[in-house]
């Protein structure tokens, strides 16, 4: 059974060029638009990874980790535009297991 990688992004052209990759190297993808959507999303498909984007309408990416890491430890990693030291420093705190950036 292929591994499961949830992508939340808002832009629409990171999450096709992930889910293409990712595709062509044997992973199921799932994806959402927002926050909310990717909770809803992780909850219900149990990806084996998250892939995630800080700057989201509705719920933010930060929010998404203080919310998810209550219950969930699913391997994340933030896939973001935010370089700052302080924001790398706040998304590993809150549980990112990665930060990468844009």
């Amino acid at each position: 059974m292929a591994r499961t990688v949830l992508i939340a992004d808002d832009h629409a052209s990171v999450r096709t060029l992930v889910r293409e990759y990712l595709t062509e190297h044997g992973y199921r993808v799932v994806a959402a638009a927002d926050g909310k959507e990717a909770l809803a999303v992780a909850r219900t498909e149990r990806p084996d990874l998250i892939l995630l984007d800080l700057m989201m309408p509705n719920v933010d990416g930060l929010e998404f980790m203080r919310i998810f890491r209550r219950d969930q430890n699913i391997p994340i990693i933030v896939l973001t535009a935010k370089v700052e030291e302080t924001d790398k420093v706040i998304g590993l705190e809150l549980g990112a297991d990665d930060y990468v950036t844009k």
